[in-house]
């Protein structure tokens, strides 16, 4: 019997990326390098190992890496997230983009290369890499730093930015030029899409995972959330989006649910395994041959990327009105490209309009950044020092003024308040009915027509229902009261105010007539629309208006509690809302000379002592009998209001000590562990595992099922299937449990 091409390739291709994976983390370099080095040995360009035969099926196992790959960027984005992270994530990522897709454009440009050929090479550099930096952060052990939060909400945005520029380029790659119309048509058809799918998804898909949450094991869950990430991905292809686009808003829309964490642990493995098939399939597309021929436009891409983003990053974050050190220590924490970057340029080859040199050049360059952006984040610090003793000081001063003075930016007058509201309503509602207008008159009406009745009747039918459906949503975008204090301080005191607020009024009832109409006008003709518009709004508006305003509560509040089932399924205070922070004690506090026994902070405020430094001695997890004594460091695991008890006990002299100061144990970091059956721990108590002993490692929250245990008693028993918060040596942890 002959083996199929397609698994003899497989094998060899795993086996590849086994080999390579197992030496690069031996020599603690990124894995993603380890499967472009073995795609490159795979392919058909070197004759010193056996080469895949059937790269077209491999190619197709990589494109699948991209969907799942994208469901699992999506399942860490999450929308809401987006809105938090603020202006200073948008404002950095945003200038960082344009810029850095500028200078790619004009470098092409500059080396003869065609106009698609630059752009591309634009958009490819213009993409941070979410894996690497995050990867990166948790081996430094930065995650929990002031910094890191402005890094990780570039990227976030940086996410979706992504997803727009996939739109745009296949928008010019079809019409093979900059037709502003088109652009513009491409960017709202993608704002239509994300808003209808993210309304509809946040209203169905928690719902649905709560009825049928007694059903779900884990192997139904897993399957239910692939299903859900490829009927998206069809969705998405459907209306002429990328498939990549569909797996993404899936991922983000699961990533609001109670499920998430779940999901995103059971999908981990589908995700690495075919995540390594594409980044092998990378690899294997590289010509050594082509990258000795343009080894001078890959160590210009690599000088665009390195010295581009650290230079207009660090321009953008400071723009937006961050502090000098916290903007050099973002540039250089996002100086490398990544998925994304593949993602752009393989989809230049796909669409046949880029070069065969841009995709080796794009692997190259990424290749080189991944290595080098450890290195970079490491040296963040010492050239924020330098840069500090170079500037002058009227630079420094002028940056520390703006950066102040943009923190106090923050009050709304009612007129903002009123304006977002009404935006926002606006915006949300008009999707809701234009999207039901088009599936009646596209999909509704011609299935009735066909299967029940006949072209009349139909037409009818399709009406009443649409109009039934519509309802609701055009009373919430005509006559909802909206921000009622705001609307009543700027109508009773101010009289310059009413005539604007009744404008506003007219605009929105005259927004629902021309929707009304709208609907109608797809049906009939237009004297016949204007005629039973207007009937419609006074029958459905006016007579049923308590009615639509109950029935639209009802679906608010279900979209609202779907919305925020993740935050409001725990308790005010649990481990995993906690997080670390570095604190010193003050000589004239009245800690000092205590031991923890006598101290009980853990007891008293919650908060757990995971390491003391003194001097140069590190005590991991510190025993009860352990005395506190002036200028001891300690790292403090908790919430943010426990935290500012025990700091205020501590008596703190200066407050940016604890930021400015590194501990020098990076790899204590606080970390959740899943029990399984072989698990060494599993079947015993907390005291019998000797985790602080062996692993010098602190439990601080246990998860079984629906119960959350802070603090767990050393009689605590593990069992299967157990989340066990802890804080710790991530390698010794891994070691024990």
């Amino acid at each position: 019997m002959h083996l199929p091409d397609l698994i003899a390739d497989l094998g060899l291709i795993l086996a590849a990326a086994g080999i390579t994976t197992l030496i690069f983390k031996k020599i603690k370099q990124p894995l993603v390098l380890g499967y472009i080095l073995a795609g490159l040995l795979v392919g058909s360009h070197l004759d010193f190992f056996p080469s895949v035969t059937d790269t077209k099926s491999i190619n197709i196992w990589g494109e699948i890496g991209v969907i799942f790959l994208l469901f699992s960027l999506g399942l860490e984005f999450s929308f809401k997230k987006l809105f938090k992270v603020g202006g200073s994530a948008s404002i950095t990522a945003i200038v960082k983009v344009l810029f850095i897709i500028l200078a790619g454009y004009l470098v092409g440009k500059a080396m003869g290369w065609k106009d698609m050929d630059s752009l591309f090479l634009g958009g490819i550099l213009s993409i941070s890499s979410t894996m690497i930096t995050i990867k990166a952060f948790e081996e430094l052990g930065l995650k929990h730093k002031k910094f890191a939060g402005l890094v990780f909400g570039v990227l976030i945005v940086e996410d979706l930015v992504a997803i727009l520029l996939l739109v745009l380029f296949s928008t010019l790659a079809v019409s093979q030029q900059s037709a502003g119309t088109e652009m513009l048509y491409s960017i709202l058809k993608l704002a239509f899409f994300l808003v209808l799918w993210f309304l509809g998804g946040i209203f169905v898909v928690p719902s649905f995972l709560k009825a049928t949450k007694k059903l779900m094991n884990d192997e139904t869950m897993l399957v239910v959330s692939l299903a859900l990430c490829l009927v998206m991905v069809l969705l998405a292809d459907k209306v002429g989006f990328s498939p990549a686009l569909g797996a993404f808003i899936m991922g983000s829309i699961l990533a609001e649910t109670t499920q998430a964490e779940r999901i995103e642990h059971l999908t981990k493995s589908v995700k690495d395994l075919f995540a390594a098939v594409f980044f092998v399939s990378v690899g294997m597309l590289i010509d050594p041959a082509m990258l000795v021929k343009y080894a001078v436009p890959i160590l210009v891409a690599t000088v665009v990327i390195i010295f581009g983003k650290i230079i207009f990053t660090i321009l953008g974050a400071l723009l937006s009105g961050q502090p000098l050190k916290t903007s050099v220590q973002s540039g250089m924490s996002l100086a490398q490209i990544g998925e994304f970057s593949f993602i752009i340029a393989s989809l230049g080859l796909t669409l046949k309009v880029t070069s065969d040199f841009l995709y080796p050049i794009a692997v190259a360059a990424a290749a080189v950044t991944t290595f080098t952006s450890p290195y970079l984040i490491k040296l963040s610090e010492p050239f924020y020092q330098y840069l500090n003793r170079i500037l002058p000081k009227k630079w420094l001063d002028g940056i520390e003024r703006y950066s102040s003075g943009t923190e106090g930016i923050t009050t709304l007058s009612d007129w903002k308040v009123l304006l977002r509201s009404y935006i926002f309503n606006t915006i949300i509602h008009s999707v809701i009915i234009i999207a039901i207008i088009f599936l009646a008159y596209r999909y509704v009406q011609p299935f009735i027509m066909n299967n029940i009745a006949n072209s009349l009747a139909s037409i009818i039918i399709s009406v009443v229902v649409s109009f039934i459906l519509m309802s609701p949503f055009l009373w919430a975008l005509s006559i909802r009261r909206i921000q009622r204090t705001a609307y009543a301080h700027l109508w009773l005191n101010k009289k310059y105010t009413r005539g604007p607020l009744i404008a506003i009024e007219f605009f929105r009832i005259a927004l629902g007539i021309f929707f009304v109409g709208f609907l109608m006008y797809e049906f009939f003709d237009t004297w016949v629309a204007a005629v039973i518009a207007l009937g419609l709004i006074v029958l459905g508006m006016v007579i049923f208006s308590r009615k639509l305003q109950s029935f639209y509560d009802k679906l608010e509040r279900r979209f609202m509690l779907n919305l925020n089932a993740r935050e409001n399924q725990k308790p005010d205070i649990l481990p995993w809302d906690t997080h670390l922070t570095e604190l010193r004690v003050s000589p004239e506090s009245e800690v000092v000379g205590k031991t923890l026994t006598e101290l009980m902070i853990r007891e008293k405020y919650g908060v757990n002592i995971a390491l003391i430094e003194r001097g140069r001695n590190n005590i991991p997890t510190p025993g009860r009998d352990e005395r506190l004594y002036p200028n001891d460091k300690l790292l403090l695991i908790g919430a943010d209001d426990q935290l500012a008890a025990v700091k205020a006990l501590l008596e703190i002299d200066t407050p940016e000590i604890a930021e400015e100061d590194n501990f020098p144990n990076k790899e204590m970091t606080l970390q959740k562990v899943v029990v399984h059956a072989e698990s060494p721990v599993y079947g015993l108590s907390i005291r019998n595992a000797g985790i602080r002993e062996k692993a010098q490692a602190l439990i601080v929250g246990i998860e079984r099922g629906a119960n959350r245990i802070l603090n767990p008693s050393s009689d605590f028993v593990f069992d299967k299937g157990d989340v066990i918060w802890i804080v710790g040596n991530n390698k010794k942890i891994k070691e024990v449990i």
